[in-house]
């Protein structure tokens, strides 16, 4: 026989109303409590100090918790609830004494955790938490972190193919000398966003096909082996035509960028999605 236990006190209806509340309007609270890293991450992309890349990924990210809402459970995870606790304490403290950028990412990883205690066993996280975290304004700190080796990676492997192509050319920190022309490889040519496309790629894919988290950590080193080559590629043509004494226009340039952009992203989800054989 089922019994059912009627509160009598005002404290213990209040709790009743709260043990009712559905998955959703627990997250909403969640991320109402976090307000201070949004408003942050807001002011950063309004001043224009980063690119508005991250509204995508939130985008996928509220999508995808929105489908998912039918199947979350009105019990959540004592482990994933916890680390999500975990988490929010983390961002709070972090207001006091990391960069605004540190406790944000706290901040997205106890979204993520929170939405995924309400769903059920076995679900991914992993794609989950990764949108969370590409949702924030990281482009700019990118670069400014991992823009210089990345130029100095991309000048080296660009110079080894032109000269396999038969060209004059050395490096010299982040320039090229091809043919006796300096060729500089600025910050927009470190690929710090195609590396964000990459991995906002295989995330949507892999969190949206509900792809197990060992199956999607075996296939992510391919995102950036697929950023590598892209970027060597493009930069290796426009060094190409530059030094060969081709005019290269702001409308080639941008084209040339963006058709190894789409053929990196569709590299990308094809790993992601199984290559060949297309397996989950």
């Amino acid at each position: 026989m089922t019994r059912i236990v009627v509160p009598t006190s005002e404290s213990g209806r209040w709790l009743g109303r709260l043990d009712r509340l559905p998955p959703a309007a627990w997250l909403g609270l969640q991320a109402a409590a976090l307000w201070p890293h949004w408003r942050w991450a807001a002011a950063r992309v309004a001043d224009g100090s980063d690119d508005p890349l991250g509204l995508a990924a939130l985008a996928a990210f509220a999508l995808l918790v929105a489908r998912e809402v039918p199947r979350m459970s009105a019990r959540p995870s004592g482990r994933w609830w916890a680390a999500a606790a975990v988490a929010t304490g983390a961002a709070t403290l972090a207001t006091f004494w990391l960069p605004p950028l540190v406790g944000a990412v706290f901040a997205a990883l106890a979204v993520a955790c929170g939405a995924r205690a309400f769903l059920p066993s076995g679900h991914p996280s992993l794609p989950m938490a990764g949108l969370a975290v590409l949702a924030l304004p990281v482009v700019s700190s990118l670069q400014f972190y991992a823009g210089f080796p990345l130029r100095v990676v991309t000048a080296q492997l660009s110079t080894w193919i032109l000269q396999l192509a038969g060209l004059a050319a050395e490096r010299a920190g982040t320039a090229m000398v091809v043919e006796g022309k300096l060729v500089i490889v600025d910050a927009p040519c470190s690929g710090v966003q195609m590396v964000w496309m990459a991995y906002f790629c295989a995330c949507a894919v892999a969190g949206f096909g509900r792809l197990a988290d060992r199956v999607f950590l075996r296939r992510l080193p391919a995102a950036g082996l697929f950023v590598l080559a892209g970027n060597v590629v493009r930069n290796s043509a426009l060094v190409a035509m530059e030094a060969t004494g081709r005019p290269v226009s702001e409308a080639l340039h941008q084209g040339i960028g963006l058709v190894v952009l789409a053929a990196v992203c569709a590299g990308v989800v094809w790993v992601i999605r199984g290559g060949r054989d297309g397996t989950q």
